[in-house]
């Protein structure tokens, strides 16, 4: 499909959204309108309060200590989830001991998680980390296991055959194999680091988009919770275009996707 017919398209889609929620909340549909604003706000008064969080000073203090947050998250995450994903896969006794401790962890919710680590290491952003952090690694580790498992044991005789060591398989054969399902999971990934920080915040913070959020809601303001849900996903957006770019930086010999697409 063209870019930019795929681009209007999704652009529809948004104003598709907008002009649904703007209806429901500007007639009395399902509800009086009051009580509709009251509970959902409408568009026009959310996306001015966006323009007007982006136009003021105090934003973008917040906005930097929930992207520290992400950052660290995602990088401790991810980078842990890199290694022990690949060292897990190549050592067969140590994924099988720990199979059961690892899905165990997995498992344990993590807002659970949330006060414990709040107590351990405070108010500050290294709690908010940690949370990222739990959330980011066992998706990073599974994707990544998955990955090198999933290399051709014909690749693997082969390349072999041509006299590769363990060093070079692991550069030229289990890498390239693992990079397509690493990236896959970091683009969830991102998404998760920065819940966690948001969550973090929201639970206990004087600073960040979740304190921002959890500020407005403490005074039912509506259309204060859904502007700041509405960074948040631009936020997002934006950090997974940047992971995007460097997926396509690694991943230059990958073929092109099938553009069979009708349309």
């Amino acid at each position: 499909m063209n870019r930019v017919k795929l681009v209007l398209l999704q652009i529809a889609v948004g104003l598709g959204f907008l002009l649904l929620w703007h209806i429901l909340t500007a007639y009395p549909i399902l509800a009086p309108t009051k009580q509709t604003q009251f509970f959902f706000s409408t568009p026009a008064d959310v996306l001015t309060r966006v323009w007007k969080e982006f136009t003021s000073v105090e934003i973008w203090r917040h906005l930097w200590i929930t992207l520290l947050e992400t950052i660290l998250a995602f990088t401790f995450g991810a980078g842990g989830g890199i290694l022990f994903g690949f060292l897990f896969a190549r050592r067969e006794l140590l994924a099988a001991v720990f199979d059961p401790y690892i899905k165990a962890a997995n498992a344990l919710p993590r807002v659970v998680l949330a006060p414990i680590f709040a107590l351990w290491f405070g108010l500050g952003i290294w709690s908010k980390v940690a949370l990222g952090f739990t959330l980011v690694f066992f998706i990073v580790f599974f994707n990544v296991y998955q990955g090198v498992r999933e290399v051709s044991p014909v690749v693997l005789a082969n390349a072999r055959m041509l006299g590769m060591n363990e060093r070079q398989l692991l550069r030229h054969v289990y890498w390239p194999a693992a990079l397509t399902w690493m990236f896959s999971s970091l683009h969830t990934s991102v998404g998760f680091a920065l819940v966690g920080a948001v969550v973090g915040e929201y639970l206990g913070s004087s600073a960040g988009l979740g304190y921002k959020i959890h500020e407005a809601e403490s005074v039912f303001d509506v259309t204060g919770v859904f502007a700041g849900m509405v960074i948040l996903s631009i936020f997002v957006i934006l950090i997974d275009a940047f992971v995007t770019l460097i997926e396509r930086r690694l991943l230059v010999w990958r073929p092109a996707p099938s553009t069979n697409v009708q349309g």
